[in-house]
């Protein structure tokens, strides 16, 4: 499965509530479980609040659980597509084909 970076940082509303971010993050991993997405997250000091490793079938459902994260209010995210060695393996072939 693709495997996705995600940086996140708090919004006004998610740093309010900073003492649920661990109920928060429990429920966001349920959900994404729902949808077929496995979800690690790590809190972080730093110019981000945290960063998220998610597995994903594929890079639809990864932005339909990424949009629906982000439309409960508490996060922004900056996500990246993430290549294990195999997949970079794999694009590297396609360079000099």
């Amino acid at each position: 499965m693709p495997h996705y970076i995600s940086l996140w940082t708090w919004t006004d509303a998610g740093i309010k509530d900073v003492r649920e971010t661990a109920t928060r993050v429990e429920r966001v991993k349920r959900e994404f479980e729902k949808r077929g997405l496995n979800l690690e997250v790590y809190w972080t000091a730093g110019p981000y609040d945290g960063v998220g490793i998610m597995e994903a079938p594929d890079d639809e459902s990864a932005t339909a659980a990424l949009l629906w994260l982000g439309s409960a209010g508490h996060v922004r995210t900056t996500t990246m597509r993430a290549f294990d060695a195999n997949e970079m393996g794999r694009v590297v072939e396609k360079v000099h084909p």
